[in-house]
């Protein structure tokens, strides 16, 4: 009787939730066994990335935030056992990734304002990251997703390739075409400016 007056005080049924959730973790950590983080956890470890890797793929805000909470959604709804945090976090990208191609080739979002109108929209610290940013947004989709997992992400070639279900070697190439592309497309707007 105590406690569920306790309960019905504001706010406090989320508090016991959260102690609870967070006894059952270390309960399962204490025997080797990964549990599921929370979503809201989740929300606040990956959503800056989720975000980046989407908008590298859609080149849209508002789609690569749809893209997001999709990708939070279905990890909400998922009943998957991961093996770590590594799997979780492959797992998202991987989502986030299909879903952002998905939104992008229907048919309303072929038909939209390209990305270069919501460039100014975008805060960079330096000119510098701009005209970097721009060159990476101008290389096609597939060196595009590569370059930002190697370089955003801190993924290497092999996990690159088994997030993308590609070869290393494939992974391999593409980084190195998406460099050329990108050192020629600087050099060019170095020598211009």
């Amino acid at each position: 009787c105590a406690f569920r007056a306790f309960l019905t005080q504001p706010g406090r049924k989320k508090i016991v939730q959260a102690v609870c959730q967070e006894m059952r973790i270390r309960f399962h950590q204490k025997r080797g066994v990964f549990v599921k983080p929370t979503t809201e956890s989740i929300y606040e470890r990956y959503r800056d990335r989720l975000f980046s890797i989407a908008y590298t793929v859609c080149q849209n805000r508002e789609d690569a935030e749809d893209v997001t909470q999709d990708t939070l959604i279905r990890y909400d709804n998922a009943r998957k056992d991961f093996e770590s945090e590594e799997h979780v976090k492959a797992w998202l990208i991987r989502v986030a990734i299909n879903r952002a191609k998905d939104i992008r080739s229907s048919f309303w979002r072929r038909n939209q304002v390209d990305w270069e109108d919501t460039m100014a929209s975008l805060p960079f610290e330096e000119p510098a990251d701009s005209r970097l940013f721009e060159a990476v947004m101008g290389l096609d989709e597939k060196y595009r997703i590569v370059v930002h997992m190697y370089y955003y992400e801190d993924y290497d070639i092999r996990e690159i390739a088994g997030i993308l279900h590609c070869p290393s070697g494939t992974i391999r190439s593409r980084m190195s075409r998406a460099r050329a592309l990108l050192k020629s497309k600087l050099k060019e707007e170095w020598k211009d400016d």
